[in-house]
């Protein structure tokens, strides 16, 4: 890809914690040089409290976000879709550039199980950066 800037929408199916966490840390890290979307093929009703904490200790705040449904729009409009293991309830469209992280669902889990979960996608967004082109920028935690 080239400096011009890149659209990238996660997806899972309650785009209440994987897809909500991963779009935190790319738009923080990316710094502003990524457009970035997030959504589920069903949208819980708000997003997972445990992944706000999460997040909030890595000084990156998820709390203001909501779930938003999947559209065909919102995946034509994206360079790159990622989709979080939730297999064939994500609908494929062509001319996207996809890709898919196997990754544990931090739904009903404690702040402990959810913080590896947090760094596995913290380390696939930047390899998501460097494979963009764009060099990540510092997130200090507000603590």
């Amino acid at each position: 890809m080239s400096d011009s800037s890149s659209s990238v929408l996660f997806v899972c199916v309650h785009n209440a914690g994987r897809s909500q966490m991963a779009a935190g840390f790319l738009t923080a890290l990316s710094g502003g040089a990524v457009e970035v979307r997030s959504a589920g093929s069903m949208p819980a009703d708000q997003i997972n409290s445990v992944a706000v904490e999460a997040m909030a200790e890595v000084g990156i705040d998820i709390g203001p976000e909501q779930p938003k449904v999947l559209t065909p729009d919102a995946v034509e409009a994206s360079d790159v879709v990622i989709t979080m293991g939730c297999g064939d309830v994500c609908p494929v469209f062509p001319g996207v550039r996809y890709g898919d992280w196997q990754l544990d669902d931090p739904a009903g889990q404690g702040l402990d199980s959810v913080r590896p979960i947090r760094e596995e996608i913290r380390t696939r967004v930047l390899a998501l950066l460097d494979q963009l082109g764009v060099q990540p920028v510092q997130v200090v935690p507000s603590r």
